[in-house]
């Protein structure tokens, strides 16, 4: 249970900063890698999840890898061409 509780939080953390980089790309007209920009637009990172932004004008990559799991599993990423959040559940 504890294993797919780290997923579910890596998959909320990063559904959390996609609206928060839509928001940002509302306001500039380009999405961002950092993520300070996203918390100006109200993104809040969880202690247990590191997250990453690759922006670049016209699309976005956010990964969350969970702290709790083991090496390579319990990463997740949403890519903004495919809309798709594809990873390997926490082991």
């Amino acid at each position: 249970y504890r294993r797919r509780g780290y997923d579910t939080d890596v998959k909320s953390n990063i559904g959390n900063a996609v609206i928060s980089q839509e928001a940002y790309f509302t306001h500039s007209e380009i999405y961002t890698s950092s993520l300070a920009d996203l918390a100006s637009w109200g993104f809040r990172q969880s202690s247990s999840i590191n997250i990453t932004a690759t922006g670049t004008p016209t699309t976005f990559i956010i990964t969350g890898v969970a702290v709790g799991c083991s090496s390579n599993t319990g990463v997740w990423s949403f890519t903004s061409s495919t809309g798709l959040t594809t990873g390997t559940m926490c082991n």
